[in-house]
């Protein structure tokens, strides 16, 4: 059994890990500190790497995500005699697979961003589409007295938003209904993937790759052709850097090893021996 215990003491007393963003540290701030055996009566030599009682009325327990040695009280009315073995203690997340968790979700609400656009957009086109007939007369004479009230060009003419409303209303109501689905369809796709992402499923991480890598090609397009804006080099610049990551990374089409690499890594990040082999010192006492 172990427990998520907030604390102010800081990680990694004698921590022989370290990293430029340590996102264990980070958890436990979310989450508190993830500790074994606090119920216990007693401390037997065996748990020194999770437990140690120096008989100064504190014992030091080691969080198992971050390494840091906290002191705690022992209860006053123990549940157990002992810790919890080894079989009974699920380890939290730590290392990569903490971090590639962090990354995924990142790209989880960047997606979600892409779902809620997207969606209203649809919503707008469909409703356009379906109300097109009923707003078309007031549109041209609303437009009308607003252009003959500054001078300007009256009727179906005219130039920038006004031009680009004239033309929706111009526009087959098939290729808006197309449109509206498009875009419905696409954040549905989005949708998708930001809860998959969320979840750390594999399968949407194939899903994320493929759907950021064909859009690409008309992100890159535009560029080449002279349309080139800060958001749209931003756009780029991050789809590329998710495509890179997931496929790096995440070892996709079997690269590097593919997914038995991807989750003897998560096993080796995640288990007793991972435990051991970062064993931070003695805590003071």
């Amino acid at each position: 059994m172990t427990e998520d215990i907030a604390t102010d003491q800081p990680p990694g007393i004698g921590s022989k890990r370290r990293r430029l963003f340590w996102y264990e540290l980070l958890e436990c701030a979310r989450r508190g500190h993830r500790l074994a055996g606090t119920d216990a009566a007693r401390v037997r030599g065996e748990d020194a790497v999770l437990v140690r009682d120096f008989g100064d009325g504190f014992r030091w327990h080691r969080c198992l995500r971050c390494d840091a040695w906290l002191p705690v009280r022992p209860a006053a009315h123990p549940q157990r005699e002992f810790p919890p073995g080894r079989q009974e203690i699920e380890i939290p997340l730590r290392g990569k697979p903490l971090r590639d968790r962090y990354v995924l979700r990142l790209i989880a609400l960047d997606r979600l961003l892409h779902f809620l656009v997207l969606g209203v957009l649809s919503v707008a086109v469909l409703g356009f589409a379906h109300e097109r007939r009923r707003l078309r007369g007031p549109f041209y004479r609303t437009m009308d007295a607003l252009q003959n009230g500054i001078g300007g060009p009256t009727g179906r003419s005219g130039q920038g938003l006004l031009g680009e409303l004239g033309k929706a209303f111009a526009a087959r109501s098939s290729t808006l209904w197309a449109i509206g689905l498009v875009l419905g369809a696409y954040a549905v796709l989005e949708g998708v993937e930001a809860v998959g992402l969320w979840l750390t499923k594999r399968w949407a991480e194939y899903l994320t790759f493929v759907a950021t890598t064909v859009l690409l090609v008309p992100e890159i397009y535009e560029l080449a052709e002279g349309r080139v804006t800060p958001t749209k080099v931003l756009t780029l610049v991050i789809n590329v850097a998710i495509s890179v990551y997931l496929l790096i990374a995440k070892r996709l089409f079997g690269l590097r090893g593919g997914g038995r690499a991807e989750a003897a890594e998560r096993a080796r990040d995640t288990n007793w021996e991972a435990l051991e082999r970062v064993l931070p010192g003695p805590p003071p006492h």
